[in-house]
């Protein structure tokens, strides 16, 4: 495993690295963002709900237009 691939293992805090130049490594466990069943953070987690969210109601609407036009 390459330096770059370490890197890439060690988990960024989305919330503190937000703006800055420099990225903020994750407290995991000590975090309260922390979502340690899961072994995420909260953000990310909250991210991945809404982009399927809005998959859905894009698929949803789809089909709506797809009826109308049928």
């Amino acid at each position: 495993m390459g330096p770059r691939d370490q890197e890439k293992s060690i988990p960024l805090c989305p919330l503190m690295s937000v703006g800055s130049q420099v990225e903020i490594v994750c407290m995991q466990e000590n975090c309260a963002w922390y979502l340690k069943n899961y072994k995420i953070c909260s953000v990310y987690m909250m991210a991945h709900n809404s982009m399927l969210d809005v998959q859905a109601k894009q698929a949803a609407k789809a089909k709506m237009q797809a009826q109308k036009n049928g």
